[in-house]
């Protein structure tokens, strides 16, 4: 997305203590979150269109289907170089065979810095300043 262009970060998080607790951190460095709870709210916000997603922040099991990886590739679908990082206890192996390229996994228990930090950098790379 250019420089300057206005837009949010979708996260995904079926658990509220934590979703609260990286929204906080996101906002606080300055990004503009939408928090969602499950899979198919967060489908329904990419296909709302409205607000441009800048980048997507997703647990990888939501409960109900789809999950985080299905949500990714649709994101994707949507914004080819769309920022994706998945926050999950699932293996290197599992994010491998499922994750979207040019993607970054961290593994829970994560520090919010980390994702801030992996979204930052994602985002610099989309957008060609890196």
């Amino acid at each position: 997305m250019p420089d300057g262009q206005v837009g949010v970060i979708l996260y995904v998080e079926d658990d509220a203590v934590v979703r609260l607790s990286l929204a906080t951190a996101l906002e606080d460095a300055g990004f503009v979150v939408r928090e969602v709870g499950d899979g198919k709210e967060a489908l329904a916000a990419l296909e709302a269109g409205g607000e441009a997603v800048r980048g997507l922040v997703t647990d990888v099991n939501l409960g109900a289907d789809p999950d985080g990886w299905a949500v990714a590739r649709k994101a994707r679908e949507r914004e080819a170089t769309l920022p994706v990082v998945y926050v999950s206890g699932e293996s290197q192996e599992a994010w491998a065979a499922n994750g979207v390229p040019n993607s970054v996994l961290i593994a829970k228990p994560f520090v919010p810095t980390q994702v801030v930090v992996a979204l930052s950098m994602l985002l610099n790379t989309a957008s060609g300043t890196s």
